[in-house]
């Protein structure tokens, strides 16, 4: 390699070297922080489709869709259910500002149910009253907040 090549590679090599090697996970809502964490890897709901982030990411900010966040420490993976909000990426942060979002371990399986069958109900009775995007809403929560308590997310295999 000629020296002049070389020159060209070695910031490049700084560069990667440079990368944080975790990024810190804060997820909030208007009551609480659920999160404040060092992650390896977080998914998330943004506003055009589910987002990876590893360290290092380039700066974004989207709004936050209704979905589950994935994050992974290691081999260990953890979920959260959220619906609205922002998402602030660095490439050593990420910060999420949910206006609704509950922890996997702390979902009511049971509530959850009643509610997907709700949400079901009204969008099967198809009645003048029914306000069909909200129990479209409803459905997809209660669905995202049943698979995330069964430790998989919607875009994971069973």
């Amino acid at each position: 390699m000629s020296a002049a090549a070389a020159a060209d590679t070695a910031p490049a090599k700084a560069h990667i070297a440079g990368l944080p090697e975790s990024i810190r996970l804060e997820v909030v809502t208007p009551d609480q922080r659920l999160v404040t964490e060092m992650v390896d890897e977080v998914v998330l709901p943004g506003s055009d489709g589910y987002l990876g982030v590893l360290p290092g990411h380039t700066p974004l900010l989207t709004s936050l869709g209704i979905g589950e966040i994935m994050y992974r420490r290691g081999t260990e993976k953890r979920y959260i259910a959220v619906a609205w909000g922002f998402v602030e990426v660095l490439p050593d942060r990420v910060s999420v500002l949910a206006e609704i979002a509950e922890k996997a371990e702390e979902i009511d399986r049971e509530r959850a149910g009643k509610a997907r069958d709700r949400a079901l109900q009204r969008l099967r009775e198809r009645s003048p009253d029914t306000d069909f995007n909200r129990a479209q809403v409803a459905l997809q929560k209660a669905i995202i907040r049943l698979q995330i308590t069964q430790g998989i997310g919607p875009n994971e295999a069973a």
